[in-house]
């Protein structure tokens, strides 16, 4: 008889032979864990096959735990780990869990429940189909050729970045890139970043780890105070040009121009991070800075912010002298980012998929940033917001005076994830929260900020 590989199913029970021996290993696979309540068996023929003993030793060893309480057999569902049965592994500590809010405004999450689940499965498959029998192999550690070209045109087309595909590297997101050139840079002999200040503490901590000294620098209405980088010993900076985060603000090109000068002066680097410019409301785009001086500035991006973070796709545009090593050093680290999302994406650049979805999205966010804005002006005149034009967040700024880290606590206590100003900055700054709207529709933002009025009065 042929098998029914459609329904087979394999079980790691090594070396056993007898009713007792399988009884015995099934019942402590399920006390330990390695079988979850829910887990669906082997038939008694796949097991007995798998195992070279009788069907009727499986029959037998099935029909005790059955009986025990451990397994539960049901005609046409077959045999599986009873969900009564539950004991605790002494072994393994539970995963911790985030909270569940009630109103969740981290900054930098996009409306996921927009993503183009249809146009990506269409694109996994047309893909999928075209990839040729080589390609299913160990990918090219700088990224899938096809996909460092449409990259290579989109950035042109839409961020007029000057860049050729061999200057194009896919990594798995932002962090990647950053981990990467933090390595990277260690290694040549640098031995700090200058960063913005305030700015997101994700990249900061990350470049750290690799022993580089983080040298804060203030953001002013302007951007970076590049006047204060001589101050530093740093020969590299990273800086959010187009959309400063957290504040907004976007580097006033005189500003662009002295850094530049302050880097061929240090024979230094600019990392570029240019995470969300794609989304803009009420100002033209500012093309990125890297056009400017290829050779010194490092442009990073990633769909993180217009897809899905669960993607794992970034991308580093770099200099000539300095993408040979971070290549090496990828291959070196995980052998390059998985060719079959690099094919879908790139075939959803290619359709133009990606252009639509951020057309959409465009349309999206502006709708959910105005609700919020207007919500802001009818309950809480007081603040001001800040950063409004761009991106997937606002600054408010709080009268002065305010304890925003204790507003903070007030606003977790009531379900809303509302997070201080003060936990982006080493240094005091004005009072204010970090607020994203892009994952909220229009009526919870609205309640959200009901939220905010209550919890800002601090009596009891």
């Amino acid at each position: 008889m042929t098998a029914n590989w459609t329904t087979y199913r394999e079980l790691l029970l090594p070396g056993l032979t007898g009713r007792r021996a399988v009884e015995s290993e099934l019942r402590r696979a399920v006390r330990d864990g390695r079988l979850q309540p829910g887990t669906r068996l082997p038939s008694s023929r796949d097991l007995a096959d798998q195992l070279g003993v009788a069907r009727g030793t499986v029959t037998s060893a099935y029909a005790q735990l059955i009986g025990e309480g451990y397994l539960v057999a049901k005609r046409g569902s077959g045999t599986t780990v009873t969900a009564a049965c539950t004991w605790p592994n002494t072994f393994e500590q539970q995963p911790r869990q985030s909270p569940r809010w009630q109103f969740d405004l981290r900054p930098g999450v996009p409306a996921l429940s927009a993503f183009p689940r249809d146009e990506w499965l269409q694109a996994q498959k047309t893909a999928l189909l075209a990839l040729t029998t080589d390609e299913l192999g160990y990918p090219d550690p700088a990224g899938f050729p096809l996909l460092r070209k449409e990259l290579a045109d989109y950035l042109g087309r839409v961020r007029a970045v000057a860049t050729r595909p061999s200057e194009v590297v896919v990594v798995n997101g932002a962090a990647e890139g950053i981990s990467l050139l933090g390595r990277v840079l260690k290694a040549a002999g640098h031995t700090g970043v200058a960063i913005e200040e305030p700015s997101h503490f994700g990249a900061a901590d990350m470049l750290a780890s690799h022993g580089l000294v983080i040298r804060p620098i203030p953001v002013d209405d302007r951007g970076i105070r590049v006047d204060e980088l001589s101050t530093t010993d740093s020969r590299a900076v990273l800086v959010t040009a187009a959309h400063q985060f957290p504040l907004g603000v976007v580097l006033h090109p005189e500003r662009r121009r002295a850094l530049l000068d302050w880097a061929r002066a240090r024979d230094g680097l600019v990392i570029e991070d240019d995470y969300d410019a794609e989304h803009r409301y009420d100002r033209p785009a500012m093309g990125a800075m890297q056009a400017l001086d290829p050779t010194r500035v490092v442009y990073q991006g990633s769909a993180s912010k217009v897809l899905a973070p669960a993607l794992r796709l970034g991308w580093l545009v770099l200099p000539p002298d300095l993408r040979d090593t971070i290549v090496e050093r990828k291959r070196l680290d995980d052998l390059g980012t998985g060719t079959l999302h690099q094919a879908a994406f790139a075939q959803l650049l290619r359709t133009g998929g990606y252009d639509r979805h951020l057309r959409r999205t465009r349309q999206l966010y502006r709708a959910r940033r105005d609700a919020l804005l207007d919500a802001l002006s009818d309950e809480l005149p007081a603040w001001t917001p800040i950063g409004v034009a761009a991106g997937l967040h606002v600054v408010l700024r709080l009268p002065d005076g305010t304890d925003d880290l204790a507003l903070q606590e007030r606003l977790a206590r009531r379900g809303v994830n509302a997070p201080a100003l003060a936990n982006y900055a080493r240094s005091p700054t004005f009072p204010g929260l970090v607020l994203g709207y892009a994952a909220l529709t229009p009526d919870r933002l609205r309640q959200a900020v009901r939220e905010l009025r209550e919890a800002s009065d601090p009596r009891p």
